[in-house]
C-alpha cells in the first residue's frame, strides 16, 4: 500500500498496466454490471443543474428513465448511482455508429454546453474508491471486460496511475498526484 495524505493506494496502481482499448471492449464498463456508475452527493446537484444541456445528447430511453427516476438511483447498498435502462446500461450511455459506448454527460461537456464533465467514478475507472471515516482506499478494480485494456497497457507499458493522471488529479489534486508519482518512483528504484 502507498499512503498519501488521507488515502491508502493499492500497489496495483503502479504494478498493473492499463490503457482503455475501446475498439475492442466497446465501452463495456458503461453497459455491463449490476448498478449504475457511483455518484458523489455533490455530483447529483451538478447533474440536476446541467440535465437540460445533457438531455439533447441522450438516447430517448435514457431520457425516459431520467424523467421517471431523476438523475440518480440507489444501488443494493443504498449508495448513489446513475440510473439504468432496463437494469442494464447507464441511462447516460450513447453509442457511436460502430457500437462503442460513450457518455452523453461528457459529450455535452465536450461541446461546451455543460459545466459537468462526468462522474468522477467514471473518469477514474478502473480505479474504485472506498470511503472510510479517516481515509479513502484507492484500489484497482479488476473486471473481465477490461482484458483488452490490460493487454494494450502491457504492450505500451503504461501503469494505471499514469493512464489515470488527469482523473486522479481531478479527484485529489496536483500535489497529491506528484507525491504518488514520487513514492512510486522511489519504490521502483529500490527494486
Amino acid at each position: 500500500m502507498i499512503a498519501i495524505d488521507k488515502t491508502l493506494n493499492s500497489d496495483d496502481l503502479a504494478n498493473v498496466c492499463f490503457v482503455c482499448d475501446l475498439q475492442r471492449c466497446k465501452g463495456a464498463c458503461c453497459v455491463e454490471g449490476d448498478a449504475g456508475a457511483p455518484l458523489e452527493e455533490p455530483e447529483i446537484a451538478e447533474l440536476e443543474d446541467n440535465i437540460d444541456y445533457i438531455r439533447p445528447f441522450m438516447r430517448p430511453e435514457g431520457i425516459e428513465i431520467v424523467e421517471e427516476l431523476g438523475v440518480f438511483d440507489y444501488d443494493a447498498h443504498g449508495h448513489y448511482v446513475t440510473p439504468l435502462i432496463h437494469g442494464a446500461e447507464c441511462a447516460f450511455v450513447v453509442f457511436s455508429d460502430d457500437g462503442i459506448a460513450a457518455c452523453a454527460i461528457e459529450k455535452a461537456w465536450e461541446a461546451g454546453k455543460s459545466s459537468f464533465r462526468k462522474p468522477v467514478s467514471c473518469h477514474l475507472y478502473p480505479v474504485r474508491i472506498s470511503k472510510y471515516n479517516d481515509f479513502d482506499a484507492v484500489n484497482y478494480h479488476q473486471w473481465h471486460v477490461c482484458q483488452p485494456a490490460l493487454e494494450l497497457g502491457k504492450r505500451l507499458n503504461v501503469p494505471v496511475y499514469k493512464f489515470l493522471r488527469d482523473s486522479l488529479i481531478r479527484k485529489y489534486g496536483e500535489q497529491w498526484y506528484a507525491s504518488l508519482c514520487e513514492t512510486i518512483e522511489k519504490q521502483n528504484s529500490k527494486k
